[in-house]
């Protein structure tokens, strides 16, 4: 096997194609998730300003047989990351030949990380369990075999949890808030100030995730492109922030899972959004992110966030919620989440669904 690297427009076709041939007769997969992809892999996108993004198609002869990108944020200097990594199963030599051609490439770089999709915001991980299950929107889907490729290398888990929002309401209606709380208040995002709502949220996302897990800074611009296609879909609500005498000390983000719109290679488009806003079908939605301002770690900050958007949990009748992904090595977010689905449900939960990320020295 060996890799050629994705230059031309057939090449570039080849590169999205091979996931038809991958899941072929899978009914769990989506495509939702492929515009991400394309807007790393070819642009224009601000990520590209200080990335380097390189397709390769992964050839057995003449015949595709898998892909991968090779990428290179400039802020993160010592990780090479093997992006949007799709293949087909029994494939000889994978780990090594794509470990060559990184050290050829980057030659300075002293690891390598799997499952990064460029950045924790775009996507991440492979997964682990619950093969038979479709993806909850934003969360990664990928065939049972794809650990196998990389068994040798140190893993890293993630997890979500998944919980039954009837007792979540409950707990709600017994503390109803007004959306204060310790004086702190909370607001939805104004949606005819996009750019200007997503400014905040970048800036309290390169705050609160300094320590994370893979975590580099952000620009503005990187963010609003990933806002702005949903803009007809991502109403107000799903995006709150948290404010201490006028000044924004944490935020979160939530959403239904839109994946229940679509079924397989289908992607998010007009009709989806009419049928969400007309006859919503949906009955899932996930805690995305939440995130709170160090110094207000001790604080109610995260609870009244939680509180304030169950209010339109509860109005748009979903039966289920999902949170995460988490990185098993996050204690402080496993046992926010552990204990506030604890406190609200009755029930000491474990998580639902599993996914990975590999890492390797070079």
């Amino acid at each position: 096997m060996k890799l050629k690297r994705a230059t031309t427009r057939k090449e570039l076709r080849l590169f999205y194609k091979i996931t038809d041939v991958i899941y072929k007769g899978n009914r769990c997969h989506r495509s939702t998730e492929d515009d991400i992809t394309s807007l790393l892999v070819e642009g224009p996108s601000t990520f590209r300003n200080h990335a380097d993004v390189l397709p390769y198609l992964m050839l057995e002869g003449e015949n595709v047989v898998g892909r991968l990108a090779l990428i290179h944020d400039h802020r993160q200097p010592d990780y090479v990351q093997v992006s949007f990594f799709e293949a087909l199963p029994s494939l000889a030599d994978v780990k090594d030949i794509i470990l060559e051609q990184a050290r050829k490439n980057f030659p300075l770089c002293r690891k390598m990380v799997i499952g990064l999709n460029g950045h924790l915001n775009y996507g991440a991980g492979m997964l682990l369990n619950n093969f038979d299950k479709p993806p909850v929107f934003g969360l990664p889907y990928t065939p049972e075999y794809y650990p196998d490729y990389f068994r040798d290398y140190r893993i890293k888990t993630m997890v979500s949890y998944r919980f039954a929002t009837e007792p979540f309401f409950r707990y709600y209606e017994r503390i109803q808030q007004d959306g204060k709380l310790n004086d702190i208040a909370i607001r939805t995002m104004n949606r005819k100030k996009l750019k200007d709502e997503v400014k905040i949220y970048t800036y309290l996302n390169n705050a609160c995730f300094q320590d994370h897990p893979y975590w580099a800074d952000r620009d503005a611009g990187e963010d609003f492109e990933l806002f702005n296609p949903f803009r007809f879909l991502i109403k107000e609500e799903n995006l709150l922030f948290a404010e201490i005498d006028g000044e924004p000390v944490g935020f979160m983000l939530w959403y239904p899972d839109f994946n229940q719109l679509v079924e397989n290679k289908t992607s998010l488009g007009l009709r989806h959004v009419l049928r969400y806003h007309l006859a919503n079908p949906v009955r899932t939605f996930r805690f995305t992110e939440i995130a709170v301002l160090p110094k207000f770690h001790v604080s109610m900050v995260s609870q009244a966030l939680i509180l304030y958007a169950t209010r339109y949990i509860m109005k748009a009748g979903y039966l289920f919620g999902v949170g995460g992904f988490i990185f098993e090595e996050n204690r402080s977010s496993i046992a926010l989440a552990e204990r506030f689905i604890k406190r609200t449900t009755g029930i000491d939960i474990e998580p639902d669904t599993k996914y990975a990320v590999f890492e390797c020295d070079l």
